[in-house]
This record gives C-alpha cells, structure tokens and sequence, in this order.
C-alpha cells in the first residue's frame, strides 16, 4: 500500500533507476516492447526531473521506495498540439508521465493519479499505443481519449484528459454542488 509520495531525492537515483528497470522488463513481457526500449529513461534525465523537482517517489509503510513518475504542473511542449480529436480544454493542467513499479505493491498508479489530482484538478497524460496495461488504467479513472500528440522522437501516443469539477484543494476531496 502507498503511504507517502514525495519528491525524489538525488541520494534515491540507484533505487529510481531500478524501478524503471523493472517497469522495461513488466512492459516487454506485457507486449510493449517499443515504448521504453532497454534504457529509457537515461539516468542523466531522471537527474534532471529531481533537479526542476518533477521525479516523484512513492513509498510503502515500510518507507520503501517502491514506485516513481514525473508530474509537471504547467504547458507540456509536446501536448501544445493535438490530432484526430482535442482537449477537453485549455485550462492550466498538470501532466502525468513515466509511472513505473518495481510490481511489489498493488494500486500504484491509482494512488499516482489520485495524488496528482490533488495537486491539480486538470490533468493529461498520454501513453503508447502498444501499452494495454497503462490504457486500462487511464480508461478505468475516467479519462476522456482526446487523440494523438507526438513526442520528442516523433512516435505518436495516445493522449487523455480528465477535470475534476467540484475539486476542493484545501479539503483535497470533491465536493457536490
């Protein structure tokens, strides 16, 4: 069970680059082959995520770290154009990216997405065509499929977005009118 998330620290970059590691491996064996290849990310870039503090960790209630992505509150360059379909809106929006699991603990990328939203009521992500597993998950929080964006190599992803209405930050739940 995820207890805390945090921001990463540079101390945690080995563990980080573990989890990652095993996410790869989840992802070729779940027939993903392309998304992550066998080094992505670099480790050069996760060090720059802690340093512009957009790595996240989460921990268990053993302070074990078990699970890490990216949120970046703000324009995401590679979200600025969409294809074969649209936002929901053009509202300020946080985004989601490189959920990754050692695998040891259930419900990690529904405590992620959770979290984010409790940081910012508006949130996209996108993910590989080929990545069943993460489409599931992004369907089954209630995300919106808005269409195509392409990024930074030029590989289409599919790309999603879902508002919370009636969010409440300072209670950190929804409310009903």
């Amino acid at each position: 069970m995820i207890t805390q998330i945090r921001h990463t620290k540079e101390v945690e970059i080995a563990e980080v680059m573990e989890i990652y590691a095993a996410a790869r491996v989840f992802m070729q064996r779940s027939g993903n082959p392309g998304q992550w290849g066998d080094h992505y990310p670099a480790e050069a870039f996760i060090r720059e995520e802690i340093a512009a503090g957009h790595s996240f960790v989460c921990l268990n209630e053993r302070d074990a770290v078990v699970a890490t992505f990216c949120f970046i509150l703000g324009e995401d360059p590679t979200y600025q154009q969409i294809f074969e379909g649209g936002w929901l809106n053009e509202e300020p929006y946080g985004t989601l990216h490189r959920i990754a699991s050692r695998g040891s603990e259930k419900g990690v990328a529904r405590a992620c997405f959770e979290w984010c939203f409790r940081q910012c009521p508006n949130i996209r992500v996108d993910t590989h065509r080929d990545n069943r597993v993460m489409q599931q998950v992004i369907e089954s929080m209630g995300f919106s499929y808005c269409g195509i964006i392409y990024v930074g190599d030029g590989s289409p992803r599919l790309a999603y977005q879902k508002k919370l209405f009636g969010y409440d930050a300072e209670a950190g739940k929804i409310t009903v009118p």
